[in-house]
């Protein structure tokens, strides 16, 4: 019954790649959709590319074992602030300006907000580079889920997940992506409340009440929503960074420069936002009642001392084998569509920030296109061989992917779109700012002397790149006054 689940849901996934093929005539259409999405469309392209099995596997499984049901509180910190307060916040400021500016991808907006070649170049090297890491992580969650339910090989798993993202987005670019996102987005809202409904009524865990009291149990704290003192700061700075953190995410930001108008913003804030708490919420919590499930002589122990194993294995016990179909292809739906917004994001910035932008910038709208899909197979090969080197730990290298490129975009792209007076100077001191908190950071670690969770210094370095570009604005020239108004709309 899994396999059979997983079998029709590639074979969709293909089938929507093919047809979407038929839709893509340009570079706009393959990278932009033509800026012609809907309301729901982009809402779930959204909101899926927010959750994959980083989120299931890694994160509520790690996360969940650590802190308990707290861990809720990310996700209604990421519907609140990472979805409903960036749709109000960016949308229609991300959608009109890079429409004036003529700007399609957010190296391209740095270049034209900013009249500097050198920032595009920085910021196509930086998202190229450490976007990597976040798709490993997505692979990696991917290989665990598999490994656990089918029991073929970690590295098998991740080869074939790789050659199927490469399929679908290479056929039909973001038009594919977004129709598949919305499929996708229904199997992820019908299989998160059917999976907290099995775990919570599993024997081992017996209804609500009784998994709170069961955790608070086994620890103090672990069944209670309200975190401890000690949990208070790095439960707080996972919220901060997986709500503001996707506020300077380019595969995320994307979805603003494709939406179609003001209405289909103001429908996709309240679809995007629904869909953020229904599955956060229920991921997170989920998740949290791991610990019940691994339970040896009265002690929790944690499986293959592996937190990337909690959520695999927690599932194969709790659910029957229909429904632990469904859920496979759930977290599937969630990883694929972020697979598809990262290498999607990436390609392009290769192909038009570095190759159109700088090498050849007579490349004609057909090759670019073309570029665009080879780059996508080199991604995907690239970010296998990261998740099969079994180096880090999923958190670790989302962290660490989110802290850099969130790190020294949030500042420069959110001050960007809002304020007539940052300058070329202060977004290269944001750039530098988060780079310099996340780089010295890995440094003192390497060398023994600092040692803090790799959430924490994610988000310091928002918050550094956030407050430096303001600050090191008014030192500098103020930009040209004609050129801003214009980029405002207001010339």
């Amino acid at each position: 019954m899994k396999l059979a689940f997983l079998i029709l849901f590639v074979l969709v996934m293909i089938a929507v790649g093919v047809y979407s093929k038929t839709k893509v005539k340009s570079s706009d259409d393959f990278f932009l959709g033509g800026r012609n999405m809907g309301g729901w469309i982009s809402a779930f392209a959204y909101g899926t590319s927010y959750f994959s099995a980083v989120i299931f596997i890694g994160y509520a499984g790690g996360l969940g074992w650590n802190f308990g049901v707290s861990t809720t509180w990310i996700g209604i910190g990421n519907a609140i602030f990472g979805c409903w307060l960036a749709w109000r916040v960016l949308a229609k400021k991300t959608r009109d300006m890079t429409h004036r500016l003529d700007a399609r991808t957010m190296p391209e907006f740095f270049e034209k907000r900013y009249q500097s070649k050198n920032m595009k170049f920085i910021a196509a090297l930086v998202m190229f580079v450490f976007l990597v890491p976040y798709t490993a992580s997505v692979y990696k969650g991917l290989g665990y889920i598999f490994e656990s339910s089918f029991g073929i090989g970690f590295n098998t798993v991740v080869l074939v997940m790789a050659i199927l993202t490469a399929i679908y987005l290479i056929l039909g670019g973001y038009v594919a992506t977004a129709i598949n996102d919305f499929i996708q987005g229904i199997i992820m809202i019908i299989g998160s409340i059917a999976m907290v409904i099995y775990v919570l009524n599993s024997d081992l865990v017996g209804g609500f009440s009784s998994a709170l009291t069961k955790l608070s149990e086994l620890e103090p704290g672990l069944g209670s929503f309200i975190p401890n003192s000690s949990q208070l700061i790095p439960l707080m700075s996972l919220v901060l960074m997986t709500s503001f953190g996707v506020w300077g995410l380019p595969q995320m930001v994307h979805k603003f420069y494709a939406v179609k108008d003001d209405e289909a913003i103001r429908r996709g804030t309240i679809i995007s936002t629904l869909f953020a708490f229904i599955i956060g919420v229920s991921t997170y919590f989920t998740g949290s009642l791991g610990r019940l499930f691994f339970i040896e002589n009265g002690v929790a122990v944690m499986p293959n001392a592996n937190p990337d194993m909690v959520v695999p294995l927690m599932l194969e016990r709790a659910l029957p084998d229909a429904l632990m179909g469904i859920i496979i292809v759930l977290i599937l739906s969630a990883s694929m569509s972020t697979l598809a917004a990262l290498v999607l994001v990436s390609s392009s910035t290769i192909s038009i920030d570095f190759i159109k932008g700088f090498i050849k910038p007579d490349l004609s709208d057909k090759k670019t296109t073309s570029y665009m899909r080879i780059f996508c197979i080199l991604f995907v090969l690239l970010s296998y061989f990261m998740a099969v080197s079994q180096s880090n730990t999923i958190v670790y290298l989302m962290s660490l992917s989110w802290g850099v490129v969130s790190g020294m975009f949030l500042g420069p792209y959110v001050w960007g779109i809002w304020s007539k007076k940052v300058t070329n100077l202060g977004a290269w001191a944001g750039f530098l700012s988060g780079a310099i908190v996340i780089g010295g950071y890995i440094i003192l670690q390497t060398l023994g002397i600092l040692t803090i969770d790799m959430p924490i210094v994610s988000t310091v370095a928002m918050l550094v790149s956030f407050t430096t570009v303001p600050l090191v604005s008014i030192l500098g020239k103020q930009m040209n006054s004609e050129y801003i108004k214009k980029a405002f709309g207001e010339a």
